[in-house]
């Protein structure tokens, strides 16, 4: 009877001893066949809010430079409101993350432009894979670009059925538009809403509010850029929320702030900035 049951254990560790190195070589060959068929190449798609031009961009840019273990290329494109496309600058034959703008001709605000800003973006996007050849990316999105880039991949981005995006992060958008009540919701929001399980299931995503005075970063309430949680929080495969105080936190003076700069280094570029960087930066800030 001992020795039976002796056996028997001998035979059940053996049977352990081989099934947890299986799953784990297959469970490391699925995640390497899973990221094979990406492409090097992984764009930055960046879109400016409502007014700002092609280079809205810039000053994020060259403070991204400045930190960056590595130089991007720059492109940037204007969609005019017939659909054709404009372009300036260049993608290195070698950058695997360039950054590329999409502004738009018609760049007002509203709900009706934000609604044809985010079909141009589409028309802009399918050229852009067409003519670089990704097949996934990320995107960063300033004030109402978070918007037009939200609306993009809830309605249009399944139009490019073998393009999938990694990470998007959004920049004081006004989720609920400029009301303060959160009460109170605009067409804007209920819009969002209703098309969010359209969202990517794989999709991380970060939500960046400013505060100057803990309502508001002189332009969008923050009860607005909080209301994203409502859109993507159980709709994506994360959801994150980050508050920026301090200095330069106004509005327009968000996407150039060292704190953001490093959170974008951090959680966009594959360079990814120390967390020591972020702490310094934070510290400079305030």
């Amino acid at each position: 009877m001992k020795s039976k049951l002796l056996r028997t254990t001998l035979l059940i560790i053996v049977i352990i001893g081989i099934c947890i190195p299986a799953y784990q070589w297959n469970h490391s060959n699925i995640v390497r066949l899973r990221n094979a068929g990406k492409t090097r190449m992984a764009p930055i798609i960046m879109v400016p809010g409502s007014s700002a031009t092609k280079n809205r961009f810039d000053n994020l840019i060259s403070e991204l430079g400045h930190e960056a273990p590595q130089q991007h290329s720059v492109l940037k494109v204007v969609v005019k409101t017939d659909g054709k496309i404009e372009t300036t600058g260049s993608i290195a034959r070698n950058d695997q993350q360039p950054f590329i703008v999409v502004s738009f001709q018609n760049n007002k605000d509203g709900k009706k432009n934000i609604d044809l800003q985010s079909n141009w973006l589409n028309l802009a996007f399918k050229e852009l894979v067409k003519t670089y050849h990704f097949n996934h990316f990320s995107a960063l999105g300033h004030s109402n670009g978070g918007l037009i880039l939200t609306l993009f991949l809830e309605k249009y981005l399944k139009e490019s059925p073998t393009v999938s995006i990694d990470k998007l992060m959004t920049i004081a958008t006004p989720y609920n538009m400029e009301e303060e009540n959160l009460k109170k919701k605009t067409a804007m929001f209920n819009e969002l809403y209703k098309y969010r399980d359209g969202l990517p299931k794989s999709l991380v995503m970060y939500s960046i509010a400013g505060t100057e005075n803990y309502n508001s970063d002189g332009t969008v309430p923050y009860n607005s850029v909080n209301f994203a949680k409502y859109i993507f929080q159980d709709n994506v495969k994360n959801f994150t929320e980050i508050t920026v105080t301090g200095a330069n936190t106004a509005h327009s003076d968000l996407p150039q702030n060292k704190q953001i700069v490093a959170l974008i280094g951090q959680y966009i570029l594959r360079e990814n900035f120390k967390p020591s960087q972020i702490q310094g930066n934070n510290k400079n800030n305030n």
